[in-house]
């Protein structure tokens, strides 16, 4: 996809946190604690703000950016401090905000038509030995089975949702994405309910130290 290509289509009422912050924002900052020093991060697909809100609140320095220009007003209007900024993570984001020892992006790459590019610009703007946290909803055999079975398979994966999911990973299919770019998979966290019924997963990863 070239750089130019727009992909705003989501629009924000407000910056309140969605139903699946709950979950993801205490182990998002768990895994930035992690990081003994590191106090920089970027947001990359940061909404409504709303987690960047959070992490910030947390002490963190956060710079963010996200194609909806209506997430960016209302993140604005609500925390004035933030730097976050319209862009999509298809853009050079190295050359536009610099390199940073963590990214973390939620709930994003399931949404991305091409989660190659968006990947390698995440790589190219952290520092060697840096982290990527990215979180995305859970796919596996025994979820999707049971998905089948109660009939919710045509529900889950509708076609319906505007600017919906149109990417559905399992464990190896986003270590293999992120593998590719060049990163090493340091962990991957099943949340909410059980392991096999996960709702969403956090991958961590990391750019090997050298690397530039």
């Amino acid at each position: 996809m070239s750089e130019g290509v727009t992909i705003d289509g989501y629009s924000y009422q407000n910056s309140k946190c969605g139903h699946m912050h709950s979950l993801l924002v205490p182990a998002l900052l768990q895994e930035l604690g992690a990081c003994s020093g590191t106090k920089s991060v970027f947001d990359l697909g940061c909404g409504n703000g709303s987690v960047a809100s959070k992490v910030a609140e947390a002490g963190y320095s956060v710079t963010g950016c996200d194609p909806s220009v209506t997430g960016i007003e209302k993140a604005k209007l609500s925390n004035p401090l933030l730097k976050i900024e319209t862009g999509s993570g298809y853009e050079d984001l190295a050359s536009r905000f610099g390199v940073f020892p963590m990214v973390y992006s939620l709930e994003v790459i399931e949404h991305v038509y091409d989660p190659r590019t968006v990947v390698r610009r995440v790589y190219d703007m952290l520092e060697p030995g840096g982290r990527f946290i990215l979180s995305t909803p859970y796919h596996g055999y025994l979820k999707n089975l049971a998905l089948a079975l109660t009939g919710d398979m045509d529900k889950h994966f509708t076609a319906l949702w505007d600017h919906g999911h149109i990417k559905f990973w399992s464990r190896n299919s986003i270590t293999t994405l992120l593998q590719e770019a060049g990163f090493n998979v340091l962990k991957i966290r099943r949340l909410g309910r059980i392991p096999a019924l996960a709702m969403t997963m956090m991958v961590v990863a990391q750019k090997p130290i050298g690397k530039a």
